[in-house]
């Protein structure tokens, strides 16, 4: 088994992939469920918004227009100098930043709006946990929480090397040659505690037998704990 802080390594993965136009091709557009939570919470008044492993910037620049004021996060160089370059071309002001999802650089309470989209599984369990600590604390009371979650219904789930419980490399497989860990929608709901989970739901992506859960969650006001 390797030790937690070895196993949050795909940043280093994509920060190859971000170098190249083939590698962006398909990490250009937002995602359509994030335009429509991102629109209904700027309509009410958030305003505050981190994209947590931004990748190329597709939700940064996405949230500038809306008019948020958008941190940005990434582990990768070439992913973040990319995001930025399109930022300024389109005169988006964002706020980009090399740094770690265990480690967010940010205040407690900075955030209407929290986006991590095919990102916090990229490790093991107590990197998953790490990462919901930290998204919490960046968290405004009743700020919101988007993002993704491998299922245990994918079909790599089980298979591949299991470097440590539910957590899965697969050796010479594109995106998963490093740690993935996988959850089903009750075990979803007791990682995020005490954050809570308002939707769930299990969505097959592009590729034939990519499960992913697409969730959303809301930090709880202190006196509904």
């Amino acid at each position: 088994m390797l030790r937690s802080e070895a196993t949050a390594t795909a940043y280093r993965e994509w920060d190859e992939r971000w170098k190249t136009e083939t590698g962006r091709r398909d990490w250009l557009k937002p995602e359509s469920e994030v335009k429509e939570i991102a629109e209904l919470l700027g309509n009410i008044g958030a305003s505050a918004a981190m994209d947590l492993g931004c990748g190329v910037g597709r939700h940064s620049l996405f949230l500038a227009s809306l008019g948020y004021s958008v941190f940005a996060l990434d582990g990768s160089n070439s992913g973040i100098d990319f995001a930025r370059s399109l930022s300024q071309e389109q005169m988006r002001p964002i706020h980009f930043v090399t740094g770690l999802m265990t480690d967010l650089p940010c205040a407690d309470e900075s955030f209407d709006y929290l986006l991590a989209w095919n990102v916090i599984y990229h490790g093991d369990r107590n990197v998953v946990r790490k990462s919901l600590s930290e998204i919490h604390r960046v968290l405004r009371p009743g700020g919101i929480f988007q993002g993704t979650m491998l299922s245990k219904n994918d079909h790599l789930y089980g298979h591949g090397r299991e470097i440590a419980a539910d957590t899965f490399v697969f050796e010479g497989e594109l995106d998963k040659s490093h740690p993935h860990f996988y959850c089903n929608q009750t075990e979803l709901a007791a990682l995020f505690e005490p954050m809570e989970v308002l939707r769930v739901n299990e969505r097959e992506h592009e590729r034939p037998g990519s499960h992913h859960l697409h969730f959303v969650a809301m930090k709880v006001h202190l006196q509904e704990l």
